[in-house]
């Protein structure tokens, strides 16, 4: 079985980054390098009246260094200490100006397990027009300029059946809701 052997700290900023020597099931000790962000949580808006979904866009350093389109995404954060079932409340308020109701747990996943500690908690939750009670966009101070997109049921199953929602856990997500949900479509 392999097992963490040492651990030198990197960079402690926005993110933590570390380098690490793993102990191979064979015995040799490999250095790799750690993302520590802490775990997260994501929720997909559905109004089952409207026939919408709500995501978002906001600029995302990795997709911009590859010179690709933004990135539309469900509502998500880290969890900063808190429940995923409170803070998945508090950023559906910041970032879409939404009051949830209902959250259907949808799994718990890795992010990116190669190199990052976080695991982010996946929700789908119905929402109402009389639920969209803020301007949403995200904190001021967090620098976030997001901008939020409602995207019809018809089109959010195009785009993932075309392979087009190119975050994966935003795919996940609309997967499930194609699943969990299918009388949506009938």
């Amino acid at each position: 079985m392999a097992e963490l052997v040492w651990r030198e700290p990197v960079y402690d900023g926005w993110y933590r980054f570390a380098r690490v020597g793993l102990r191979l099931p064979d015995g040799a000790v490999v250095e790799r390098h750690l993302l520590d962000n802490g775990s997260a949580v994501m929720v997909l808006p559905y109004d089952p009246v409207r026939r919408v979904v709500m995501l978002i866009t906001q600029p995302r350093a990795g997709v911009l260094a590859s010179g690709a389109p933004p990135v539309l995404e469900a509502l998500a954060g880290g969890l900063d200490g808190m429940a995923p079932e409170q803070r998945i409340r508090e950023e559906a308020m910041e970032e879409g100006g939404l009051r949830l109701g209902t959250l259907e747990w949808v799994a718990r996943v890795w992010s990116l397990p190669p190199v990052s500690t976080e695991q982010a908690d996946l929700y789908l939750a119905a929402y109402g027009e009389v639920d969209r009670i803020g301007p949403g966009g995200g904190a001021a101070d967090e620098q976030e300029h997001i901008t939020v997109q409602e995207v019809g049921f018809d089109a959010l199953r195009a785009m993932v059946l075309a392979g087009e929602l190119a975050d994966a856990k935003t795919l996940v997500l609309a997967q499930a809701l194609l699943l969990r949900h299918p009388e949506l479509w009938d």
